[in-house]
């Protein structure tokens, strides 16, 4: 059995397991990453790519930024259509504040390059990780090329995911949960074709939501609300821009360029929530702790607002200080909360739910009226969508 001896052990080498890795070697503290999938798998994973301006801030202070400031695509606002009524919500002029539009896919590439020109060490292909000890002396147990690895450390951090095996370590008598699962799914499209506009479109119809974001000047990235077990074989190219053009209306979808799709899926959407996000020596970060249903572009940018917590809570550890490690999943849980609260509100505004009558749809044409003519309620949607301040 190979041994390996390092402070911070990080299961997952996802955007929030790298990040946090990198901010620990920004802070001198030496960490070891385990992942079960190979680095081709990580890297090409398709996810949002909507950032809040503080996971902005804090990939540049991790030293990623460099790309991120060359090709994200800065937004200062973006739009709400309901049945062909539209209303602009100002970000930057009600919070001063924008968003970036960078895939996570690229947050990802830039991180394995940084980390792994510093020298970090990265498992990858290491599907059987299990965890010993986490209350007391951790170690992470693995078979990494063929050979059994003992890594011992101080600290395991969870950043493994929903279906990671750190959140499953805690005892059932700790560990409380908190889950909604949406009657519906995102089936979402990649196209190299130009965006339809300079920004985001949210659309509630009454064939469902929709939503028209990008990857890129040349790249867009679609979604129209479909059936969760629907069969992505049926939804043809044809098919996905007929009904995403009956969506958009004729004057909107005039503006649509369509073209040869390369990538498509249907996605759950689900709201889910553990607590506490620490037991003993082992941390949760990330999707491993909480799941946000992707309509308010949440779920990476929580991740970030976890890792710099715990980034923090580590290093000040190793100066003799554990108030803020003590106190992670405390703080990490207000910000999580508030943000599953955002994401919830969002999918309720922006979705036909089987089970609502006309009540109901009438009241998201309520909140929508609000929203055109109250700048208050604008500028708290655009508080929660461009981020809520960080406590640390």
């Amino acid at each position: 059995m190979r041994a390996i001896r390092t402070q911070v052990g990080i299961i997952g080498a996802g955007p929030a397991g790298l990040l946090l890795s990198q901010l620990l070697h920004n802070a001198g503290v030496e960490s070891v990453i385990v992942e079960r999938q190979s680095r081709d798998h990580v890297a090409s994973r398709i996810r949002a790519g909507v950032l809040e301006w503080g996971s902005v801030e804090t990939l540049r202070e991790a030293g990623v930024g460099d790309r991120l400031d060359r090709e994200g695509l800065r937004h200062d606002g973006f739009d709400l259509a309901f049945d062909g009524q539209h209303h602009r919500i100002d970000l930057t002029g009600l919070t001063g504040k924008p968003v970036m539009v960078y895939g996570q896919t690229e947050v990802t590439k830039d991180l394995i390059d940084r980390r792994l020109s510093q020298g970090a060490q990265i498992l990858y292909d290491a599907p059987d990780a299990r965890i010993e000890d986490p209350k007391a002396k951790p170690s992470i147990h693995v078979t990494h090329d063929g050979e059994a690895v003992r890594i011992d450390c101080d600290f395991v951090a969870g950043c493994d995911g929903y279906h990671g095996i750190t959140r499953q370590t805690f005892p059932a008598d700790v560990l409380k949960t908190f889950d909604r699962v949406y009657p519906f799914g995102w089936l979402g499209v990649l196209t190299d074709r130009p965006p339809i506009g300079d920004e985001l479109i949210y659309g509630n119809t009454d064939r469902g939501f929709f939503l028209c974001s990008m990857r890129s000047a040349t790249r867009s990235r679609y979604y129209v609300q479909a059936p969760v077990d629907d069969d992505i074989a049926d939804w043809s190219d044809d098919r996905f821009w007929e009904e995403l053009g009956t969506r958009l209306g004729p004057d909107t979808a005039a503006k649509l360029c369509t073209g040869p799709i390369f990538e498509k899926s249907i996605a759950p959407l689900r709201s889910f929530v553990a607590e506490p996000m620490r037991w003993g020596k082992l941390f949760l970060a990330g999707d491993a702790a909480h799941i946000v249903p992707p309509t308010g572009a949440k779920g990476l940018n929580l991740a970030v607002g976890d890792v710099r917590i715990l980034s923090r809570a580590f290093a000040e550890h190793y100066k003799g200080d554990d108030r803020l490690l003590d106190d992670y999943s405390s703080i990490a849980l207000r910000r999580v909360w508030k943000t599953e609260r955002f994401s919830w509100w969002m999918s309720m505004l922006l979705h036909r739910f089987p089970e609502h009558s006309a009540f109901e749809r009438r009241m998201q044409m309520a909140e929508f009226d609000y929203l055109c003519t109250s700048e208050t309620a604008s500028r708290a949607l655009a508080e929660n969508y461009v981020g809520l301040p960080f406590e640390i």
